[in-house]
């Protein structure tokens, strides 16, 4: 099983930014425990603040991977052009936020990519990324 990672603007800041919303932890030290945690599932992770990156990433690996996990941060309220990368692709996305964002500002309870998501996990830390490992192994399960 393969499954892709992919995080959006300033998830490359975890373990700094705003550690009482998002925690003191980087995710790269998480990856490492994912890893761990899952040792029979290729986990490859990609980050990156630019919007068509994100979507060169979904088309490359929406047709080859069995799942991916998307936390595309402030995009998620601003991209119909990720959205229209998930739509396009076989792949079954899991939207995932490590905060609550519908207990943020009210910009954030609107998701633009929710809709074409295979579903949505949020507010559980960084255990919002195992959640989604663990909801595509279900899909997976079920194909």
């Amino acid at each position: 099983m393969k499954i892709q990672i992919i995080n959006g603007p300033n998830l490359n800041l975890l373990g700094t930014r705003e550690p009482n919303v998002y925690g003191n932890q980087s995710f790269n030290e998480y990856l490492n425990e994912l890893k761990t945690a899952y040792p029979n599932i290729q986990i490859d992770y990609f980050q990156s603040n630019i919007e068509g990156e994100i979507i060169n990433k979904i088309q490359e690996t929406g047709f080859c991977y069995n799942g991916i996990i998307l936390n595309a941060g402030g995009y998620t309220h601003t991209s119909v052009a990720i959205r229209d990368a998930i739509a396009a692709v076989n792949t079954p996305v899991v939207e995932v936020h490590i905060s609550n964002v519908h207990a943020r500002e009210e910009f954030r309870h609107q998701s633009m990519i929710s809709a074409v998501c295979a579903g949505v996990i949020a507010g559980f830390g960084m255990d919002s990324y195992r959640l989604a490992i663990k909801s595509i192994k279900i899909m997976n399960k079920k194909r």
